[in-house]
């Protein structure tokens, strides 16, 4: 009697503790190509269809800074726009922030560990698709967890007990660079990708441009031959003469 009461006991602790907790792990629906844990950063585009939504789910520790770059590339259909509606939603389920722009960045430290969800909503064009340019990530900026602040300091403490041993404090300065310059390197790439966005942006809106002014041109065009020849046609019907005698003068 009291194994099935401590059994009881235990299989509603668990249930309350899943429940309650934050949502460390994917969810079972969920296809490999929506999920991204197995690198610090991604760079590829997508198409969303009329009034389509998509979300992709990335894996973030808790201190480290979750970072999302989105552009518009194209938009098809008639009376397109080209507005984007991003929103970001913590593992517990909370709205982190949301945009709504052809493009922009998000830029936030995550304070929960688990998968954060990236949602692209299409509503604004019900009858048009559109191509839509993603660079997201995560990255350390100086900010550790208490282990690893733990773990530094047994290290730098080790490192002070053994005295003349120059060469382990060469090879600490050599990695201490060395982590600098690629974090600054990283910060680099992620302000050329902006870049590179924002270069094309200018090159879609130009090709646009510039197919819109054709077409514009060559309507007018056919509506200003089109109304010379019903002019024409207009005035010979002015001079038409009758094929009877002299007496009858032509009319106008």
């Amino acid at each position: 009697m009291l194994s099935s009461v401590s059994f009881l006991l235990l299989v509603v602790t668990l249930g309350a503790t899943v429940q309650g907790g934050p949502q460390a792990l994917p969810k079972a629906d969920l296809t490999d190509q929506q999920l991204f844990w197995g690198a610090d950063q991604y760079e590829f585009s997508t198409v969303l269809r009329a009034e389509g939504l998509q979300c992709f789910w990335h894996f973030a520790h808790r201190g480290e800074t979750f970072y999302l770059n989105f552009m518009v590339q194209w938009v098809t259909g008639v009376g397109h726009d080209r507005h984007l509606t991003v929103t970001v939603n913590a593992p517990g389920g909370l709205l982190v922030t949301t945009v709504d722009e052809p493009k922009g960045q998000i830029k936030f430290e995550a304070q929960e560990t688990g998968f954060y969800q990236m949602c692209l909503s299409n509503f604004h064009n019900r009858f048009g698709n559109m191509q839509v340019f993603l660079s997201f990530g995560v990255y350390y900026d100086g900010v550790q967890d208490a282990d690893r602040k733990q773990e530094q300091q047994e290290e730098e403490k080790k490192k002070k007990e053994e005295a003349g041993q120059e060469l382990n404090n060469t090879l600490g300065f050599i990695e201490e660079s060395t982590h600098r310059v690629e974090q600054r390197l990283f910060h680099m790439f992620r302000y050329y990708s902006v870049g590179r966005m924002s270069r094309s942006a200018d090159y879609f809106m130009l090709m646009a441009n510039s197919q819109y002014v054709t077409w514009w041109s060559m309507a007018l065009s056919l509506l200003i031959v089109t109304c010379g020849y019903l002019q024409l046609l207009f005035l010979k019907r002015l001079f038409i003469s009758g094929p009877s005698g002299e007496e009858e003068k032509p009319r106008c």
